[in-house]
């Protein structure tokens, strides 16, 4: 029986490539959904509302935003993005010298 040869494994960083015409898109809110297979990250643009759009909105219950970005992450990913957030808000907190509060509202 001849040996098998053992699969070579390699450690690497994986680095973004900056490229300035990358636009940037601006979120203020963010809709989560999941199947077994994948999680949907779902970022709107929520502006303030006018006098006409909060009546429809205690009416209805409904405020519409638009969607500026979806994003779908296989669920392996989950854990590392909540550890990666996790760490640069711990960071983000230290250097400003505050602990940031925790977000209110609705869990989405």
């Amino acid at each position: 029986m001849a040996d098998q040869p053992q699969p070579k494994q390699i450690n690497f960083t994986i680095l973004p490539e900056e490229d300035s015409s990358a636009p940037r898109t601006y979120a203020n809110f963010c809709s989560i959904a999941h199947t077994p297979f994948d999680f949907t990250l779902t970022f709107c643009e929520v502006m303030p509302l006018s006098e006409k759009e909060i009546r429809d909105a205690e009416a209805d219950h409904i405020v519409r935003a638009p969607i500026r970005s979806r994003i779908v992450l296989p669920v392996q990913f989950i854990p590392t993005l909540i550890a990666a957030l996790q760490e640069n808000m711990r960071i983000f907190s230290e250097s400003h010298q505050q602990p940031v509060p925790p977000g209110k509202g609705p869990v989405h």
